[in-house]
């Protein structure tokens, strides 16, 4: 049982989230796994809406029962979480009782908190260490969506949690310069802890994969390259439908390629976390 969180200090876009959700839904078909993705962002849904068309629940909720999708709780059950474990009342299954499920007993998501207000906001991030800690009983695999709004004190909590810490970053020399900089001046950096992912990956770039472990002096970097068909079903919420039609694509196909370098990342996650001697 471990805890993964996806992190990035980069303010460009990294690809972060969509990388945490190719790679849980990947391992959640192709290795007998049970995940848990967490988001944690503020006002904004990504995770959520890879998986379902919050829209078409809304309307279907106010025809049936007149209250919004938020109220029916289908959006978030991260409040509630929080509240049972303050009352110590914790059990094997709470947590699901608070998720969605993507694939029965392989794939859940605990949704991203329902306040807009910063504040609220604030006091849930704080939460979620002892909620990724008692997630990890139940489940094989925890991801969590590490969110730039968070606090530093919040997000330094989670990565100290965390048993792996995905660092997400862009082709860009400016994001790799500032990688090389935290590992050579943040005592912090613990490398055995780390893996490196380049999201929305091109691999015409002159920083591709092999190029950037010899600057970084880094091995097994990872990437999830940018496919189209990918980030279409994204915005539409049919990334599982999308992941069970292209599992079994030739290499020389462009999916074929996109599935391969995820197959390659969720292999270097496991070998990673049995380094740590962690157990899956």
């Amino acid at each position: 049982m471990a805890i993964v969180a996806f992190w990035s200090d980069e303010e460009k876009e990294t690809g972060q989230t969509m990388s945490m959700v190719a790679l849980a839904t990947y391992m959640a078909i192709e290795h007998n796994y049970r995940i848990l993705e967490i988001s944690a962002s503020f006002k904004e849904k990504s995770l959520e809406n890879s998986y379902w068309d919050f829209q078409k629940l809304e309307n279907m909720v106010k025809n049936i029962s007149e209250k919004s999708a938020a109220q029916a709780g289908f959006e978030s059950g991260v409040e509630g979480l929080i509240r049972v474990i303050d009352s110590n009342k914790t059990s094997n299954s709470i947590v699901a009782s608070h998720t969605k499920v993507v694939f029965r007993d392989r794939l859940d998501v605990l949704c991203a908190p329902n306040t807009t207000v910063y504040e609220e906001y604030k006091n849930v991030c704080e939460a979620y260490p002892e909620i990724l800690k008692v997630a990890n009983r139940d489940y094989d695999l925890v991801f969590i969506d590490v969110s730039r709004r968070m606090q530093e004190e919040s997000i330094r909590k989670i990565l100290d949690t965390a048993d792996v810490v995905v660092v997400n970053i862009t082709q860009r020399l400016k994001t790799i310069d500032k990688i090389l900089e935290i590992k050579t001046n943040d005592p912090e950096y613990n490398k055995k802890k780390i893996l490196i992912n380049i999201g929305r990956y091109d691999q015409f770039s002159k920083y591709n994969e092999k190029n950037v472990e010899r600057y970084l002096k880094e091995k097994n970097i990872f990437a999830i390259p940018y496919n189209t068909l990918f980030f279409e079903s994204c915005a539409e919420g049919n990334v599982a439908e999308f992941f069970l039609r292209v599992r079994k694509v030739d290499l020389e196909d462009r999916n074929g390629v996109f599935i391969n370098e995820i197959k390659k990342f969720a292999n270097g996650l496991v070998y990673r976390l049995r380094e740590l001697q962690v157990k899956i």
